[in-house]
């Protein structure tokens, strides 16, 4: 049974899936490169509760319970006790697989590890580990404290008794696990990626505004966010990752990223974290 988690990475991705192991009485040790990714990390889950207390969805021992479980901290050895850890890095595959080949030999021979990729192969980063038959793609969808889904991803040496504690883990903190098999993307990004990719270029062709495609697919598609609007969430530096893994990956020029998503990571329009994407984030 895991009760103790470590994750890698203190960003958007590891800070709200801390937040969401804590919330569910596990122990986490976070770890980050630097005291001040630290800082903010801990901040935004901080910030996080302290909403859920105001909108009564959660009391204030408990907030105070779920932050006394996380340790946050850049000293990657004291991963050494945790039951699972969950690489939660940048979307770069090269960045993933050093980070992998260097953690093992700091955890417990029966630890699983994870990754939370969106669109790299599951087997590749298996391999780089000294346990491919414990490791499984683990993709949290953003941000991890709301969104109910948690996509398991079997590499082709994943074994059947991780994955069955990759779903129990799922369903003590409170998602809902799918199953995919390991292919560019899996199954949820496979589909909604080049979406965005194509509203991109209907952007870029003047087919119609930002505003007007994301209300489009609002109203006319019962969406609950624009996929422009989606993307600048996600971040579009990430949104060209997965895109070019696609296009590498499945050798189809359907999957081409469009110029201008291209255009825009360039120039350093990221989305929200910029504070400019498609829209303007109001951020120096």
């Amino acid at each position: 049974m895991i009760e103790s988690v470590g994750i890698i990475g203190a960003g958007t991705m590891g800070n709200g899936i801390a937040q969401v192991c804590a919330v569910a009485g596990l122990g986490v040790t976070m770890v980050d490169i630097s005291d001040a990714a630290i800082k903010r990390g801990l901040s935004t889950i901080d910030g996080s509760l302290d909403r859920l207390v105001k909108k009564e969805k959660m009391g204030a021992a408990d907030r105070e319970a779920a932050l006394g479980r996380i340790n946050a901290t850049t000293d990657r050895a004291k991963l050494g006790n945790c039951d699972l850890v969950i690489e939660a890095a940048t979307e770069n595959e090269e960045l993933k697989v050093k980070i992998l080949k260097d953690l093992c030999a700091s955890l417990r021979p029966q630890a699983l590890v994870a990754t939370n990729t969106s669109s790299i192969s599951i087997t590749k980063l298996a391999a780089a580990t000294d346990r491919p038959d414990r490791f499984i793609g683990m993709h949290f969808f953003n941000p991890v404290p709301v969104m109910a889904l948690l996509e398991l991803i079997r590499g082709l040496q994943t074994s059947d008794d991780t994955h069955a504690k990759a779903e129990a883990f799922a369903k003590r903190v409170g998602k809902v696990p799918i199953t995919a098999r390991n292919s560019p993307g899996f199954a949820v990004n496979r589909i909604l990626c080049p979406m965005i990719n194509e509203a991109v270029f209907a952007l870029q062709e003047g087919i119609a505004t930002a505003e007007e495609i994301d209300a489009g697919m609002k109203l006319g598609c019962n969406h609950p966010i624009g996929p422009l609007a989606l993307a600048d969430l996600i971040g579009l530096d990430t949104m060209l990752s997965v895109m070019e893994v696609f296009y590498t990956g499945f050798n189809d020029s359907k999957y081409r990223p469009a110029p201008l998503l291209k255009e825009m990571v360039d120039a350093g329009y990221l989305g929200r974290k910029s504070g400019r994407g498609f829209y303007d984030y109001g951020k120096s």
